[in-house]
């Protein structure tokens, strides 16, 4: 009997260390994460032209983690009043009280600091200065100036989300690249359709926490005009890459162009639905639309 009970209470410890293992986890935003892991990744291999070296990319993939984690968990301790408000954010670590302000602050500063001495003692000095940029940028510049003053806080603070193809390059080539700036202003307008589309689905959770993004402050008809006219910006700057700039090959262009008219249909399809499933197929299609573009950049790269 009282070896089951020990049992059962050390089973219970563990699901406890594994439930604030997770909770941790998720204070760091995973899904953006990867999206900004994939750009690095896809501008090494870009710099490479293959395979670039292992010890590099390691070092680089483990770094950008945990400096995307330090990022997005500084984001939701600044946040956790309006994160308290909004339905889709109030059952994370911080607003349910699972985790304390304090807790999160440190865990946040460690992996900051940890990320930065990796990338300049283990990568490169200009990858982890561009990182840092990036991280104060997405917390003082976004987070605690834009994004309660200004509908405009997407497309200004979407710098910090596209630096991390910087970071690639530099880690590689200890230098920038114009195809790693290619892929910065991809991503930079990429950015407020993307997001914008979600703001759509969650238009009354933003107005309720007091965040001027566009829809709330605009109305729904002006966000999805900017939707397709950043849409159309988009696939305009990706066929620019090909001609006239000749920073990608055909194969880009071909790709691109195909990637961003499905794009453009669904922005359109945005504009002209007056229920939430459109902006909804619009922001799902645009998670899948930076892998592939991504992709479709590092096969150019390789073969031409």
């Amino acid at each position: 009997m009282n070896t089951s009970v020990a049992r059962a209470g050390v089973i219970s410890r563990s699901i406890s260390w594994l439930s604030l293992l997770g909770d941790y986890y998720d204070l760091g935003k995973p899904r953006i994460m990867y999206l900004l892991l994939i750009t690095t990744a896809a501008a090494m291999v870009m710099a490479a032209r293959g395979i670039p070296p292992l010890g590099v990319f390691a070092w680089t993939m483990l770094g950008g983690a945990l400096a995307a984690m330090s990022a997005g968990t500084l984001n939701c301790v600044y946040d956790v009043d309006i994160d308290r408000v909004m339905k889709r954010t109030r059952s994370r670590p911080l607003p349910s009280g699972r985790i304390s302000v304090l807790a999160a602050t440190s865990h946040a500063c460690v992996m900051g600091v940890l990320s930065f001495a990796i990338f300049y003692l283990r990568v490169d000095h200009l990858a982890a200065w561009l990182s840092l940029a990036g991280n104060v940028y997405y917390v003082v510049i976004y987070t605690m100036l834009l994004k309660r003053r200004t509908p405009q806080n997407i497309v200004i603070g979407g710098a910090a989300g596209s630096i991390p193809p910087l970071v690639g390059w530099a880690a590689v080539t200890h230098g920038i690249g114009a195809p790693a700036l290619a892929l910065f202003a991809i991503i930079f307008l990429w950015t407020p359709p993307h997001f914008w589309a979600l703001a759509l689905m969650t238009e009354t959770d933003y107005d309720k926490a007091g965040i001027p993004m566009l829809p709330n402050v605009y109305g729904d008809e002006r966000t999805k005009r900017e939707i397709v006219l950043y849409t159309v910006a988009l696939l305009i700057a990706t066929v620019a890459l090909y001609w006239p700039l000749h920073v990608m090959g055909p194969l880009f262009a071909v790709a691109g162009a195909a990637l961003g008219l499905i794009f453009l249909r669904l922005a359109l399809k945005t504009q002209r639905a007056s229920s939430t499933d459109a902006p909804r197929a619009t922001f799902l299609y645009s998670l899948g639309y930076l892998a592939l573009i991504c992709a479709s950049m590092v096969i150019d790269r390789i073969v031409f």
